[in-house]
C-alpha cells in the first residue's frame, strides 16, 4: 500500500535527556536536571515550535529492584499526568499522550486523570494503555505472581470499556449553566454507568463534562498477535518498533486487514513506529557524533535493565561472546513483542553481547538512521509513502541537543517536500492526527 497523498504524523517518545539510556552522562546535559520542569518545557516547546502532534510520555511504575536507578538510565523521573499537566500549562497546540497501566491502575482513576489531563489542555489529550509486564512493577502492587499476558489484555479490554463509559456519562449538552435556576446540569444527562464485570465493578458516573474533542485519543503499543487484535478493535494511534522497511510494511499491512476485520476503517487507526536516529550536517559527522555517544554506554548495566524483557540475566555471559539464545517470545509472560525483537535483532546480525548492549542502549529495538539530514528525511519519506506509517514516534538520542537538530534541519526538509504541516489546521489532538469525533 502506498501513500502519496496524506501528511505525515510527528510526536517525541520523551524520556528523561533522550532515547540513548547514558545521555544522562553527556557533559551538556546539567546535573539534577532529570526531574526539572525546565528540560521537558525546552523539549515541549522545539516540538510545538516544528508543529508536531504530540508529546508523548511513558511511564514503568518501578525504579528497578536490581539497583539500576544507581548507574541509569534516570528512573526519577515525572510520573505521566503531572508532568502532562505542566505541560498543558505551558503549550497551545501541542498533544499530550500520556501512559496508564490497565494491570495496576484502576480504570475509574485512569478515566478521571485523562479526562482532567484533556480538560487542562483543552482538548489535546491521548491515553497510552499498557498493560504492563515487568517482575519489579509486580511486586511494588503487592503481588507475587504475574498475571497471564492475554489475561492482561482481557483486564485491559474490560477497563477500556468502563472508562470510555465514564467519559461518556456526561451528555454532550449537560451543563446548562442555568444560573437563575440554579441548575447546573440538565435533568437525566449525567448517569451512572452501573458496570458489573469479571474484573472491575464500578458505578459512575464519571466526574467531568465530555471532551471537547469527542474523548482523548486512544493509543497503544501491542505488537504480539493479542497486543495486535486489541489495538485493532480500539487503538487509534499504535506505536510499533519495527526495524526494517519490509517488517514494518508487514505489520502495517496485517494491522489495517486487522482493522478492517473488526468493522473499522483505516483512517480510524494512525500508524506511528518508533524512529531512533542521530543527524549531523553530513553523513560522516553524524556517524563520528553516534560513535562519540555509544561509547558513553556501559553495556553491563543495559543488560541489567533489559532483564525483565528477555527472561536471561545478560551480565552473567561473556561481553565480547554471542548473545545467548533468547527465549521464544510467545513462551513467556512479559513483554512478548519487544522481546521478539530483541530475538530478531541477536540471530540476524551475530552481534557480540557487547554490541547488541549498545544496539539496545541506542534503539531500544527500533529502526535506526545515522546520517545527514537529507537522508533522514528520505527515510521518513520512504516509510511513509510505502505504507510502514502514517507518522512516527520520534526518539532522539539527546534531548535537546538531536531533537533541536531534528526541528531545524530535518522537519523543514519535510515541509519542503510537502510531507509535514506548517501550521496546525486544528486546535485538538483528534484534529492533527486526522481522526474522527467519536
Amino acid at each position: 500500500m502506498t501513500r502519496t497523498h496524506r501528511q505525515l504524523h510527528l510526536a517525541l517518545f520523551a524520556l528523561p535527556h533522550g532515547q540513548l539510556a547514558s545521555a544522562w552522562r553527556l557533559p551538556e546535559i546539567p546535573a539534577d536536571s532529570t526531574n526539572d520542569f525546565r528540560e521537558y518545557h525546552e523539549a515541549a516547546r522545539i516540538i510545538e515550535q516544528a508543529r508536531f502532534d504530540a508529546f508523548f510520555i511513558a511511564d514503568k511504575l518501578t525504579a528497578g529492584a536490581d539497583g539500576s536507578w544507581q548507574y541509569g538510565p534516570p528512573v526519577d523521573a515525572f510520573e505521566p499526568f503531572s508532568l502532562g499537566g505542566a505541560l498543558a500549562a505551558v503549550t497551545e497546540r501541542l498533544g499530550i499522550v500520556a501512559t496508564a497501566s490497565t494491570t495496576f491502575q484502576h480504570p475509574y482513576l485512569i478515566a478521571r486523570q485523562v479526562l482532567a489531563l484533556d480538560h487542562l489542555s483543552r482538548g489535546r489529550a491521548g491515553w497510552n494503555i499498557v498493560t504492563s509486564y515487568s517482575a519489579d512493577t509486580v511486586r511494588n502492587f503487592g503481588l507475587d505472581d504475574h498475571l497471564p499476558h492475554d489475561e492482561r489484555y482481557e483486564i485491559a479490554e474490560e477497563a477500556l470499556q468502563i472508562v470510555r463509559a465514564l467519559w461518556r456519562s456526561w451528555d454532550e449538552d449537560a451543563v446548562t449553566w442555568d444560573r437563575e435556576a440554579g441548575v447546573y446540569t440538565r435533568p437525566g444527562s449525567v448517569r451512572p454507568i452501573d458496570h458489573h464485570g469479571r474484573y472491575f465493578q464500578v458505578a459512575g458516573p464519571g466526574e467531568f463534562r465530555r471532551s471537547v474533542q469527542g474523548e482523548p485519543v486512544r493509543v497503544q503499543a501491542g505488537s504480539s498477535g493479542r497486543g495486535m487484535a486489541f489495538a485493532a478493535a480500539h487503538a487509534e494511534m499504535i506505536f510499533t518498533a519495527q526495524t526494517t522497511l519490509e517488517s514494518g510494511v508487514a505489520f502495517a499491512d496485517e494491522i489495517r486487514g486487522r482493522v478492517r476485520a473488526a468493522g473499522r476503517a483505516e483512517t480510524d487507526v494512525v500508524i506511528m513506529p518508533g524512529f531512533s536516529y542521530v543527524v549531523g550536517s553530513t553523513d560522516e559527522e553524524a556517524h563520528r557524533i553516534n560513535a562519540e555517544l555509544i561509547e558513553t554506554v556501559q553495556p553491563e548495566h543495559i543488560l541489567g535493565s533489559i532483564r525483565d524483557v528477555v527472561q536471561l540475566d545478560l551480565r552473567d555471559y561473556p561481553l565480547d561472546g554471542p548473545v545467548p539464545t533468547l527465549p521464544d517470545p510467545e513462551t513467556v509472560q512479559g513483554h512478548q513483542s519487544r522481546l521478539a525483537v530483541y530475538k530478531r535483532i541477536a540471530e540476524t546480525e551475530k552481534l557480540t553481547l557487547r554490541d547488541f548492549a549498545r544496539r539496545v542502549a541506542a534503539q531500544r529495538g527500533h529502526h535506526q538512521v545515522v546520517g545527514s539530514a537529507e537522508r533522514i528525511a528520505d527515510e521518513l519519506q520512504s516509510w511513509f509513502e510505502s505504507g510502514a506509517a502514517d507518522g512516527f514516534n520520534v526518539m532522539p538520542h539527546t534531548i535537546p541537543g538531536q531533537l533541536r537538530e531534528f526541528a531545524e534541519q530535518v522537519v523543514p526538509i519535510l515541509q519542503r517536500r510537502g510531507l509535514f504541516r506548517r501550521e496546525y489546521a486544528g486546535t485538538t489532538l483528534r484534529e492533527h492526527l486526522g481522526l474522527a469525533r467519536p
